[in-house]
């Protein structure tokens, strides 16, 4: 019955006896494998029944992927064509913009007159870019206060660190010369 089990042809009758056979303590040697997957399948719950639209499902799911895939295929193919398109587009527009392009024409026929506009035109953005600076000048003097209060601070820092250690030294004198405190 055994045999007939692994070869998938048991009845349902025949695999409840099977599993009836092996709860039971009483097992002849070479059989505790079966015992084990018999105990786990009476163990295990039973396969419950899929739901009334599981099959629906199943198959809405294969429909979407099938239609994905088809949209893939689709870019897949049309892709190519698109950058060929593309490529022709700027080969196209490069070429009338290099051959029709327009000399740049000089504004200023006179040297003198161009010159004085050019000063006029980097005065007038001196001037603005002064103007920005010296809004910024109460930043610059926050910053130097800034410097000299670190600096002071570093100074007084500096003669406690002198002072401390003038104690150690006067500590140590002590010890030496009291010996150990007890």
């Amino acid at each position: 019955m055994l045999e007939k089990y692994y070869r998938g042809e048991s009845t349902e009758e025949e695999e409840k006896t099977l599993s009836g056979f092996f709860q039971n303590n009483n097992i002849p040697e070479g059989y505790e494998a079966e015992k084990v997957i018999f105990g786990y399948y009476s163990e295990a719950a039973e396969v419950p029944e899929p739901s009334p639209g599981f099959e629906a499902s199943i198959m809405a799911g294969i429909d979407e992927a099938d239609r994905i895939k088809k949209k893939k295929n689709f870019r897949k193919y049309i892709l190519p064509y698109f950058s060929a398109a593309a490529g022709l587009l700027i080969l196209t527009a490069s070429y009338f913009f290099f051959v029709h392009k327009s000399a740049t024409m000089d504004t200023f026929s006179d040297p003198k007159l161009a010159y004085a506009e050019t000063m006029k035109i980097l005065m007038e953005v001196s001037t603005k870019l002064n103007r920005g600076t010296r809004a910024l000048e109460p930043v610059s003097k926050m910053n130097e206060q800034t410097i000299k209060s670190f600096d002071a601070i570093n100074k007084s820092t500096n003669i406690i660190e002198k002072n401390f250690k003038s104690f150690d030294y006067l500590q140590k004198a002590l010890e030496l010369s009291i010996g150990p405190e007890k």
